[in-house]
């Protein structure tokens, strides 16, 4: 297990609460006096995502990752369709060496909504995205050209990912001539779909094992998700022992 990965793990499941380590990574002008940030939101910080990354969305992502990442690859992609479709909402994240590696556009599913994605499937011929947690397999030549192959890693939410076909592939209507002549992206049967001159450096840079996670904030898939329940009910434990440990201070 590499060292970054470990230091995530012990953050979330040991000391999520203020710590030293995150302190001392963080910039002097991010320095809290009275509030430590976790390892993940000094990491967040150290990225520079305030301006470009929902944090929601970046911590869920981490949360998953923690959870989930079994590569060396130690990257992780994350979609934030609470953004429409006519702004850049795909971020490829290199953890380890804590770099954003791709920011570019991404179509949705054509029954998921106009410009915002706000319905969501798992069911055949939905024509409609998917949200949470997919690892990336082999990649492959199809109708759409270079495309890599998802599997969906939550049950009932997106685990109908290969038999749907959805897949990550380049697109001419994910572009921004499209936008400029309907007002936001052409849209996919449920794939996430990418410019074409992007789509094989991102497709051959996440292939093969790291983890991609759908976001868009929604009740639903919160209630639903294994992952995010087992985070949450983390934190929730860190949080009880914390209070017992303050009453006991004073």
């Amino acid at each position: 297990m590499n060292g970054f990965l470990l230091v995530i793990i012990i953050v979330l499941f040991t000391s999520f609460n203020p710590t030293k380590t995150a302190n001392k990574k963080m910039p002097e002008k991010m320095r809290i006096s009275q509030q430590a940030y976790s390892e993940v939101e000094a990491m967040y910080h150290r990225m520079q995502l305030a301006s470009t990354l929902n944090f929601k969305a970046f911590e869920q992502a981490m949360a998953g990752y923690t959870q989930l990442a079994d590569t060396d690859k130690g990257i992780i992609t994350v979609i934030d369709f609470t953004l429409p479709s006519t702004e850049k909402r795909m971020y490829v994240i290199d953890v380890e060496n804590e770099k954003l590696l791709y920011h570019t556009l991404v179509s949705h599913g054509r029954n998921s909504g106009e410009n915002y994605a706000t319905s969501f499937s798992n069911e055949n011929d939905s024509h409609q995205s998917s949200l949470g947690f997919f690892r990336t397999e082999n990649t492959y030549f199809g109708g759409n050209g270079y495309s890599l192959v998802l599997e969906g890693l939550e049950q009932g939410i997106n685990d109908r990912a290969k038999e749907r076909a959805v897949v990550i592939h380049g697109a001419p209507y994910c572009s921004t001539r499209v936008i400029a002549s309907t007002g936001r992206l052409g849209r996919s049967y449920g794939c996430p779909a990418l410019p074409v001159e992007l789509a094989k450096p991102i497709i051959n840079t996440i292939k093969e094992g790291t983890l991609l996670y759908i976001y868009a904030d929604n009740t639903q898939y919160a209630y639903q998700s294994a992952i995010l329940k087992r985070h949450h009910a983390t934190l929730l434990a860190q949080r009880s022992m914390d209070e017992r440990a303050e009453s006991n201070i004073f």
